[in-house]
């Protein structure tokens, strides 16, 4: 099956300029839980039906590996996914993955795991709960790209616990958060970051839509024309900080490219900046039901809206329908002009691949 899938993928590489439509991995036992890719890397969350769940890795350079390596402890192997999301990032330079395990019970709660090819052992980086609530901890994404993988932690609390205790007031308020980067085993906040809703990676840099306001529930949330920072992920400097004209509400990064999906009134766009110095770049209108899901590379932004993939043209900022899919398409991800999603239909998930141009 991964052989095929590599065969499949060198075809690809090999630069058609036909925009022909590729199935790079068809499963023949049920549907793909999560799709990831970076570069030449691939990633698939695989829900176990009488099997142990498992992370699927492919390269064009020959990797080939199913994580985690199985023990008796491990969490990935028996958790019930049910039809609880799960998140999944990978990084192409360590062919490390990371990904989230979510459960909704007395408490909700995001498992933080991990692996990579020279450590294939599962890694529980964090747990990260809150109550119903809504006080404790939430998970504002994760993301990688190279040799990085980071999550966001949104920290949520009371304004008064003891009055909330005694029958009073139970108003809540954000009480911290920071962007993590996986390290080896650790997990070290990246320094002078804060709680974010949406995170993302490339070249070395984090950028974040910080949260800064708290909706029903406790769900943290970012607010209009706030500034959205880009830092180094390894010292936390800031390079530069980016000033959204509206609410953002997605996030995407490459090299030269920092993109973000933004709302002012009735109006919503995506809108390009330069990640080291913030220079708008362009910006083109798209419609409400754009996905906050963002994928980028330094020449094209790809969304979706429903079942349909759009492209938007960086060097001639116009924005062109790729090809309506039968189903949503999820884990979309472009690596220069190739555009790589992953669906789900009659049961059976795929990965699909599109040259551009």
């Amino acid at each position: 099956m991964l052989l095929a899938a590599l065969g499949v993928l060198s075809l690809l590489g090999s630069g058609s300029p036909q925009p022909d439509v590729q199935t790079v991995y068809q499963d023949t036992s049920g549907p793909i839980t999560a799709f990831a890719a970076d570069g030449a890397l691939l990633a698939w969350f695989e829900r176990g039906a009488h099997r142990c769940n498992a992370v699927h890795v492919v390269s064009l350079t020959g990797v080939k590996v199913t994580l985690p390596k199985q023990a008796a402890r491990n969490v990935t192997c028996r958790w019930s996914v049910g039809d609880g999301p799960v998140s999944l990032a990978v990084a192409e330079k360590t062919v490390g993955a990371l990904w989230t395990l979510k459960e909704e019970a007395q408490i909700n709660l995001d498992y933080v795991v991990g692996a990579d090819a020279s450590h294939p052992r599962e890694r529980r980086f964090d747990q990260v709960a809150h109550t119903p609530a809504g006080a404790g901890r939430w998970l504002g994404g994760i993301a990688g790209n190279g040799s990085t993988l980071v999550y966001a932690v949104t920290e949520v609390g009371y304004v008064d616990q003891v009055a909330c205790l005694s029958g009073g007031s139970c108003r809540l308020k954000l009480t911290g958060g920071a962007i993590h980067q996986v390290v080896g085993r650790r997990n070290p906040a990246v320094p002078d970051t804060g709680p974010a809703v949406a995170v993302a990676v490339a070249a070395g840099r984090v950028a974040y839509i910080p949260a800064d306001d708290i909706g029903p529930g406790g769900l943290p949330l970012a607010t209009a024309d706030a500034p959205i920072p880009v830092r180094s992920a390894r010292t936390g400097e800031l390079v530069t900080s980016i000033a959204p004209d509206g609410l953002a509400l997605g996030i995407a990064l490459a090299p030269h490219v920092l993109a973000l999906l933004v709302r002012r009134g009735e109006q919503t766009s995506v809108a390009w900046y330069d990640p080291a110095d913030g220079t708008l770049l362009g910006s083109v209108s798209v419609p409400q039901a754009t996905s906050p899901r963002l994928a980028a590379s330094d020449t094209m932004i790809v969304y979706t809206v429903g079942k349909a993939l759009y492209a938007i043209d960086l060097t001639g900022a116009s924005a062109q329908k790729l090809l309506a899919t039968p189903v949503t398409p999820f884990g979309v991800s472009v690596d220069d002009n190739r555009v790589l999603w992953a669906e789900n239909v009659d049961g059976l998930g795929r990965i699909r691949s599109l040259v551009v141009g």
